[in-house]
């Protein structure tokens, strides 16, 4: 959709080459585009965040209502008081509730993401079925695998083998998870911004929930030339077997603090390879938003002490991290900017990570947001955004900053 968009506002002169901005009518202006440069970091652990694609708004749904992750069984985001949607969460993004196919946010969060040391995205998936909003998930997801290469981000996928339990028959459930990964080996597999480890792609289970034999996973994974990195989640890789390459952990508090639990994750010996977890906090809206709620645990923020800490104890320890989660609002780990927060967990994992830009450039990125919003109906205004994405992904960001000066507030 986003290219769409694009090809049509830079329609008037073409896209390509020209000058870098400097004029002023949608006859002379033109864009240039250029490449992606990656972010220097001092610290060389590979940083991935784990990303809901499931945000739907009245604009995006066939009934034109608001997707259940922001109304859940009874909030209503079109209830406004002091100028914030009511939405199923404790927490507000500083963007307000969104859709998660719009490209503006598709933009948005990816670019905050570069700027922050991220190098890419865990999309949580649900498959191809084609049953409840999954679908609308599959539609999201790819919405924003679209995005990546500009930006120079990479991607995997979170596969949630769970769906299958909505197949009656055993046999069926085997067919359609075949079919779920042919359809990541033909349309994902093979990009360059696909996640590789070791030579072989990146493979994620929220589980396994429903395939929890190494029998069956041999056979899912039969359709596989060349065998994924299939890491489970922690203490699960005995369901797949010698499938299974290792394990990653999440965010889980009982008896035990939660810290105890990544401590004992990161000390035991097997699996050869972990996937260490970083966040905020936990705090579920699922009572709250009339949804089952099988949770019981709250892990206090701190401020940004929580996600300082867990991090710390990740690049410690592992030299793959999953970043628990961009924007999980039901459970309330989101580090996007929120009212709440601001953007103080993006700019703790900069300066954890040795990145070498600051809130300023995460402005920019919102800056840029703000104006697309505003500038829908200006052809030229469209064309110099345009031109500030292209700045900002190659890291000319004064350019981007004195260019977005220029652009009708």
């Amino acid at each position: 959709m986003y290219c769409i968009m694009l090809c049509l506002a830079m329609g008037f002169s073409g896209c390509g080459g020209g000058d870098d901005g400097g004029s002023t009518t949608t006859t002379t202006f033109k864009v240039t585009k250029y490449s992606s440069v990656a972010v220097d970091k001092t610290k060389s652990d590979k940083i991935y965040v784990h990303m809901m694609p499931w945000f739907e708004s009245p604009e995006t749904t066939t009934n034109g209502k608001w997707g259940s992750h922001w109304t859940m069984a009874n909030k209503n985001p079109d209830n406004i008081t002091d100028g914030k949607r009511e939405i199923a969460s404790f927490y507000y993004p500083l963007t307000g509730p969104y859709a998660s196919s719009d490209p503006d946010i598709i933009e948005y969060q990816l670019l905050l993401m570069k700027f922050s040391g991220i190098d890419g995205v865990l999309i949580d998936w649900y498959g191809t079925l084609n049953m409840n909003d999954y679908p609308a998930n599959l539609r999201n997801a790819e919405a924003i695998i679209n995005k990546m290469n500009d930006v120079g981000l990479k991607y995997g996928i979170v596969y949630e083998d769970w769906v299958m339990q909505n197949v009656a028959n055993d046999d069926e459930k085997i067919t359609d998870a075949k079919a779920d990964m042919n359809y990541m080996r033909t349309h994902y597999f093979s990009s360059p911004s696909y996640i590789n480890i070791d030579n072989s792609p990146l493979l994620l289970t929220f589980g396994p929930q429903t395939f929890q034999s190494s029998s069956k996973w041999t056979d899912i994974f039969s359709v596989f030339s060349i065998k994924p990195k299939f890491l489970t989640l922690w203490y699960e890789s005995g369901e797949a077997g010698t499938n299974a390459s290792g394990e990653f952990s999440w965010v889980y508090q009982d008896a035990n603090s939660h810290l105890t639990h990544l401590d004992n994750f990161y000390a035991k010996g097997s699996p050869a390879f972990k996937m260490g977890s970083a966040y905020p906090g936990f705090k579920d809206f699922y009572t709250d938003g009339g949804w089952t709620d099988n949770v019981n645990f709250v892990i206090d923020y701190n401020d940004t002490e929580t996600f300082s800490t867990t991090l710390d104890k990740a690049i410690e320890k592992v030299d793959y991290i999953q970043l628990v989660t961009w924007n999980d609002y039901g459970e309330g780990t989101m580090i996007e900017p929120t009212q709440e927060f601001g953007y103080s967990f993006l700019t703790t994992l900069q300066t954890k990570l040795g990145v070498d830009y600051t809130q300023t450039e995460l402005e920019l990125v919102a800056k840029l947001y703000e104006l697309r919003k505003k500038n829908k109906s200006s052809a030229l205004n469209t064309k110099k955004l345009d031109q500030v994405f292209y700045y900002l992904v190659s890291l000319q960001t004064s350019k981007a900053a004195e260019l977005l000066n220029e652009v009708d507030q």
